[in-house]
């Protein structure tokens, strides 16, 4: 089959991360698998290409017109793809063929306008694939999605590379853990995640100082954090910094910015953390949980169906700092513990995370289009 995925970026994210999953498995089962984005700079452009995929091109409308008609389906991702793909497939007598990917619960959504455009542009593809069962209930709600056209497909994960990280001996780790400026004898948090507003690196950042501050007191273990990720909007990142500063955190925060080698980092780091204010899923928390490391979260949106708390990790209400610094203040106090829920975690990803099932259900979704 001749697929068409079409994205709005292809710079570093939960999104098109999981389409570089889908195109190498469509690839091996082979399809020929094109890939198309809107906008930004295409830093994933090499990964695609290394994936099998047949051509990796940054478009306009019409060169986005002319792949649709070339394709024998077209599978779109995140709004702004999602509703151009929609209008072209619409205009060009190509609805037929279209399938849609909804990765977050997208908060534009959330204005009626929006909501109601989303109602008509959002019924043009014959199906449309959610990511979490919590996502389906926003998008019925409020992107007026028909229930009988939607199919849920959890995220899938090669575990490979992380559980490869995760079996680094005693030396080898503190042996990288120094070149990061790691003591052998520091908690290491680690966060992966994109500077943005949705990510509230501010509220981590308090409940990291709360945490550290109850450990000291009590002669604990010593805190440090890591925090991974790029800054697509251009001043998450120095708002984070201003507040570490402003929290006296300079020594115990490190900034390590976009990282090829976040499988490694897994493996330097005691426990996952993030204090998202809402999650489609969080890819993030696979690759953790693969690599063998508790999950502390917020309890927000589809995080509960990933990270079950008290088996694979806590969850903290939204807004509750006291309630993650206790978190943190009580993994770093446990070993035992830390390591019963990451070896859960692992264990959760392997069985109801698998990339196969990932890419055989979406494939099995297209054949609903394509019988």
């Amino acid at each position: 089959m001749k697929i068409q995925h079409v994205i709005t970026t292809l710079d570093v994210g939960g999104a098109e991360v999981h389409l570089l999953s889908q195109v190498r498995g469509q690839v091996e089962r082979g399809h020929e698998v094109r890939v198309a984005y809107l906008k930004g700079d295409g830093s994933l452009t090499p990964e695609f290409e290394s994936a099998g995929a047949a051509e990796v091109a940054r478009v306009g409308p019409l060169g986005l017109l002319r792949r649709i008609w070339a394709a024998q389906l077209v599978h779109s991702h995140l709004l702004k793809a999602d509703m151009l793909t929609a209008l072209l497939c619409l205009v060009g007598f190509a609805k037929n063929k279209l399938v849609s990917s909804k990765h977050n619960d997208e908060r534009a959504l959330l204005n009626p306008l929006f909501s109601r455009i989303h109602g008509v542009l959002g019924r043009v593809p014959r199906r449309t694939i959610i990511l979490s069962k919590h996502v389906v209930e926003f998008f019925v709600d409020h992107g007026r999605l028909p229930r009988k056209r939607l199919r849920q497909v959890y995220y899938g994960l090669n575990p490979e590379p992380f559980e490869k990280a995760a079996s680094l001996s005693v030396a080898e780790r503190e042996t990288q853990r120094a070149e990061l400026g790691l003591a052998p004898e520091d908690f290491v948090l680690i966060c992966v995640a994109r500077f943005a507003p949705q990510k509230r690196h501010d509220l981590l950042l308090e409940s990291f100082d709360k945490a550290r501050a109850q450990l000291a007191a009590s002669g604990g273990a010593n805190l440090r954090l890591l925090l991974v990720g790029g800054d697509p909007f251009g001043e998450g990142r120095p708002k984070a910094e201003a507040e570490s500063k402003r929290l006296g955190l300079e020594d115990s925060v490190s900034f390590l910015g976009i990282r090829r080698d976040v499988p490694d980092l897994y493996g330097l780091a005691d426990v996952f953390v993030m204090y998202s204010e809402w999650e489609g899923l969080g890819l993030v928390f696979l690759e953790a949980m693969a690599a063998g490391l508790p999950v502390v979260a917020t309890g927000v949106s589809a995080v509960p169906e990933v990270v079950i708390d008290g088996e694979t990790g806590r969850l903290a209400p939204f807004g509750d700092t006291d309630a993650m610094a206790a978190a943190f203040v009580a993994l770093a106090s446990d070993s035992d513990c830390c390591r019963a829920l990451g070896q859960k975690g692992h264990a959760r990803v392997l069985d109801v995370f698998a990339l196969d099932r990932m890419v055989d259900a979406t494939l099995d979704v297209y054949a609903e289009v394509r019988p």
